[in-house]
């Protein structure tokens, strides 16, 4: 055997010792994720209702029911409003908080610390407090509003204040992760780009805008998809905030999460709620991919730019 093959067979053996180690992991992780994925496309091609024996296969009608539903229909819009707002107002503002922390000013550490904390803090107690603060009559927000003169916003029973009221708690809570994935984008952007673009004139604003956003382009793409793949998740926060209004949450934002539970959970109707459900896949699916196509070809030119 030539040193070359000795090389290759030791390299493969590497190789199967990180599959074997590995192994479980990915066994429990494909019976947790994979399986339950496929047993949901199953389950969409029937009307299965958690309570009758026979399941009759139904074929496509479960879709075709999905397009002609104006509940189902007005849940992907507000779903794809709120993932969207959020991604539009969470974004930019978390480039302009890591910048700010990126200059190093003083006290740094706490302020990362202050913009993380609601990240970390569970959705729930988040929700109450901000149900509290959004409240119609007693509410934090309308109270500091009435000093410019507005009048008291009913912000949870409006269904377009409300979607509104959605985006703004989760761009608050969702500002300090995209922020700390930012700060360290700019961290390693080296200096000699900036010391160059200074030479040239190039300072301030103007460097941010010709150095600092486009070499942040492959870390803005991550953090926009993930935005938004996590927009179209949305439920949580809704529940909290519309309970209690109109005899049920839910019923002032109607989003796809919602409205695959109620439909499944509720109305028994699973084989409905599993279409649904594949439907918010192929969504997920589909951002994935454009990340991916998105950090390829963010690399690919990197990698000519360099030759």
């Amino acid at each position: 055997m030539t040193a070359h093959a000795k090389k290759r067979f030791k390299l493969k053996a590497g190789h199967w010792f990180c599959i074997l180690g590995l192994g479980p992991i990915i066994a429990v992780y494909a019976y947790l994720r994979f399986i339950p994925i496929l047993r949901t496309i199953y389950i969409s091609f029937f009307e299965w209702d958690l309570i009758s024996v026979k399941k009759p296969f139904v074929g496509l009608d479960n879709y075709i029911e999905l397009l002609h539903s104006e509940p189902f229909l007005l849940a992907i819009k507000n779903t794809t409003i709120i993932a969207f707002g959020i991604l539009i107002f969470s974004v930019p503002i978390a480039i302009v908080v890591a910048s700010l922390l990126h200059r190093g000013i003083r006290f740094k550490a706490w302020y990362e610390a202050l913009y993380f904390l609601p990240y970390i803090t569970p959705m729930v107690p988040v929700a109450v407090s901000w149900k509290w603060i959004l409240d119609s009559k007693t509410g934090l927000l309308n109270y500091l509003l009435s000093f410019f003169g507005v009048p008291n916003h009913a912000w949870l029973f409006d269904p377009v204040l409300a979607i509104v009221s959605v985006i703004m708690l989760t761009v608050w809570k969702t500002i300090g992760y995209n922020m700390i994935i930012f700060l360290v984008g700019m961290t390693g952007i080296n200096k000699e780009n900036y010391e160059a673009a200074a030479i040239d004139g190039a300072t301030g604003l103007k460097s941010f805008w010709y150095i600092t956003l486009p070499l942040l382009k492959p870390i803005t793409v991550f953090v926009s998809i993930v935005t938004l793949i996590h927009g179209y998740n949305v439920f949580s926060q809704i529940y909290i905030l519309a309970s209690d209004i109109q005899g049920a949450p839910g019923y002032v934002v109607r989003v796809l999460v919602y409205d695959m539970i109620e439909n499944g959970f509720r109305f028994y109707k699973m084989g409905y709620a599993s279409a649904e459900a594949f439907v918010l896949f192929l969504i997920v699916l589909v951002l994935t991919v454009v990340q991916m196509l998105l950090a390829r070809d963010n690399t690919a030119s990197g990698r000519r730019k360099k030759r």
